[in-house]
């Protein structure tokens, strides 16, 4: 019985997390092929052919719904992190954590290319994308205290973590991805990395 009902969960949360992959892929799609500001919740339900509710279960406007997959991108890379082992050196594991993140999803595609280009646009999604990053970098930083023991040392680190990936991204994306971005923010986090050797 419990493992009917365990099963079934499992199901529930797969179908769920389709729905919302779903309903930020036509977000995307939408908003690249028209513009942010023509985007409605009404036309990503219809591409998605979702009910209004439905979307309303999962996000709260259209740029909740496009920023979803860095969300759950950052998310995996949390979880990451969390069950490296304790005893490993703390940038030694950021630097693994980003490392098997991109093993396991690959180079980003040029929908994520595009995406980052949109969110640099429009003023709405980048708001939303800095808070989100402010919480995500003090994640990172309650997860390195408890390996450092140092809370100040912990977010010095996480901020310079996030600063790597940002610069990075940054340098990737003004050469057009060329290269590998994996290596782009490897060779960021390794530069990084020598000032807490």
């Amino acid at each position: 019985m419990e493992t009917a009902t365990a099963e079934a969960q499992t199901l529930r949360e797969r179908k769920k997390a389709a729905t919302a992959d779903a309903l930020h892929r036509a977000a995307m799609e939408l908003a690249i092929e028209r513009g942010l500001t023509e985007v409605t919740v009404e036309a990503i339900v219809d591409a998605a052919e979702v009910s209004r509710r439905t979307f309303s279960n999962y996000f709260a406007n259209k740029e909740d719904a496009l920023l979803h997959g860095e969300r759950e991108r950052l998310n995996r890379f949390l979880l990451a992190l969390h069950n490296r082992p304790t005893s490993e050196p703390a940038w030694q594991a950021i630097r693994l954590s980003t490392r098997a993140l991109f093993d396991a999803e690959g180079e980003p595609d040029p929908e994520w290319v595009a995406q980052s280009r949109l969110v640099r646009r429009h003023p709405s999604l980048t708001g939303q994308q800095l808070a989100r990053h402010a919480a995500f970098e003090e994640d990172v930083a309650a997860d390195l205290a408890r390996r450092v023991g140092d809370p100040l040392r912990a977010r010095l680190m996480a901020a310079a973590f996030t600063a790597s990936l940002r610069v990075g991204t940054d340098i990737w994306l003004e050469r057009r991805g060329e290269g590998s971005l994996s290596d782009q923010i490897d060779q960021m986090l390794a530069t990084m990395g020598e000032r807490f050797d």
